[in-house]
């Protein structure tokens, strides 16, 4: 399987557990990898032969603002179904990091998989 990936996409959303974070705007940083076969692309190099990671971007960008989750799992959970129902690849793997959330460590967050990786 080879891998499209969409790598330190930043997007300010409310996001957290504690009241202060219910009422501002944080940044978190988003990691794609997505499933595809781009054979296909790589012999016709046309774009709707592929997966089009600009439409990919826009997508999520739009879903991320708007929602208001309070856990980072959950917002991953979301992004990782809404690429693997709206776009055309089996599987996804989704990074979440919301930079500085704890004291001492630059980088806090989750990673998920999902759909089949065959």
């Amino acid at each position: 399987m080879d891998i499209i990936f969409l790598h330190n996409l930043k997007v300010d959303t409310v996001i957290g557990i504690f009241d202060w974070e219910r009422r501002i705007h944080q940044t978190v940083v988003i990691d794609l990898d997505m499933g595809a076969d781009i054979r296909k692309a790589a012999s016709s190099d046309h774009i709707d032969d592929t997966l089009d990671y600009k439409s990919v971007a826009k997508h999520i960008i739009a879903f991320v603002e708007d929602a208001e989750f309070q856990l980072v799992e959950t917002l991953a959970e979301r992004i990782a179904e809404i690429i693997l129902e709206e776009f055309p690849v089996p599987w996804v793997r989704v990074r979440i990091n919301k930079q500085g959330a704890v004291r001492g460590a630059r980088d806090v967050g989750v990673i998920i998989e999902r759909g089949n990786k065959d």
